[in-house]
């Protein structure tokens, strides 16, 4: 990104790779998603995350920390909740656990295979990698409360049957989400800004480098959104595909299999711009990108469902299973030993990647 940056242009793959996904998806429907079809597609979405990964750190390079890094988890936060809800309605009888399973996905995805992706690659290039513990800290505290009120209350709660909210619950947890999540954005990018900035390491030869032009971030905006509107249809024209071979596959609980596989679809982007930024010795733009994406997926995406819910009246369950109650709380309080003492080891994540391969492995072996 340097050198374009530098020549004051983008490169030509940044622009060819998303208007290529967009013709392989334009030139196949759902029913040929299969074989070679299957191939073009997935060929198309790698085209496209790396295009939307590209064009997100041209913009977050003009508009600067800790801007940058809201623009790539605003966007793929919208797009997320647009494909839980398109699925949610062209489902035959609708799918009222979808929402719920993609959601805990996102975060087991976040929390342990994205940070500890991220602090396993920042810790073997460079040892030990220094963050800001006042930043992470402020991520923690509104994502595990939120995702505790949304994904774990709903089990205890008396008024409906089952692991769901009533409307009038639904309405205050959704409010509650938006309130928690427009006051975090309030500190990180007024009252407490600096603390989620990265600190600025001589050997980065791209903080150094001149902002791209209004003509650059412009371009690169228009071709963001074409890449990562290209990622959630075509995550959505493979989730068919998926369900076919999950069902094939035979496993027990198929739904949460095809809600972490569409969650990771949609958090290629970032999962591969945090771990370039982990490369690059700038482990806070990485935890920025991973709480971020997180947290914004849990505040806004229950809101613009449960809309959906109250106002189509599908089923919505949020309650998880005490299986997955374990792995949440289990996933918070070593995310908390790791973003608790403001620099990561390989061993912080090794276990986290560890959590994560038990949370994928239940998935198919419940």
């Amino acid at each position: 990104m340097a050198k374009a940056l530098a020549s004051g242009g983008i490169p030509t793959w940044s622009v060819i790779f998303p208007v290529a996904a967009v013709l392989i998806l334009a030139s196949l429907s759902p029913s040929s998603a299969n074989g070679l079809g299957a191939i073009a597609l997935f060929a198309a979405l790698i085209f496209a995350v790396f295009a939307a990964v590209y064009h997100a750190e041209v913009i977050a390079h003009r508009v600067g920390e800790p801007f940058g890094t809201l623009v790539l988890a605003a966007a793929v936060t919208l797009i997320e909740a647009s494909l839980i809800i398109s699925l949610m309605l062209s489902d035959d009888g609708g799918n009222s656990t979808l929402a719920r399973d993609t959601l805990f996905a996102t975060v087991m995805i976040v929390l342990n295979g994205i940070v500890g992706l991220c602090v396993i690659v920042g810790g073997i290039k460079h040892g030990g990698q220094g963050f800001q513990v006042s930043g992470a800290s402020a991520f923690l505290i509104v994502l595990i409360t939120v995702a505790t009120i949304t994904l774990v209350i709903p089990v205890y709660t008396l008024s409906a049957a089952g692991p769901v909210f009533t409307s009038s619950q639904l309405i205050l947890v959704s409010t509650v989400s938006l309130a928690a999540y427009g006051v975090f954005l309030f500190v990180q990018t007024v009252r407490h800004r600096d603390y989620f900035l990265p600190a600025l390491g001589a050997s980065d030869e791209e903080l150094h480098m001149p902002p791209p032009t209004n003509r650059v971030t412009a371009l690169s905006g228009v071709f963001l959104l074409v890449a990562l509107a290209a990622v959630v249809l075509l995550a959505k024209t493979l989730s068919y595909p998926i369900e076919s071979g999950v069902r094939h596959l035979g496993v027990a609980e198929p739904g949460a299999l095809v809600g972490a596989i569409v969650a990771s679809l949609v958090l290629l982007p970032e999962g591969v711009a945090a771990v370039q930024a982990a490369r690059r010795d700038r482990l806070q733009t990485s935890l920025n990108l991973a709480l971020g994406s997180g947290l914004a997926s849990i505040s806004l995406t229950i809101p613009a469902v449960a809309g959906v819910s109250l106002l189509l009246g599908k089923p919505f369950v949020l309650g998880l299973g005490s299986k997955e109650i374990v792995l949440l709380v289990l996933t918070f309080g070593i995310s908390i030993l790791t973003l608790g003492e403001g620099r990561t080891t390989v061993l912080h994540g090794a276990v986290h990647l560890v959590i994560f391969a038990v949370f994928a492995y239940l998935l198919i072996v419940p």
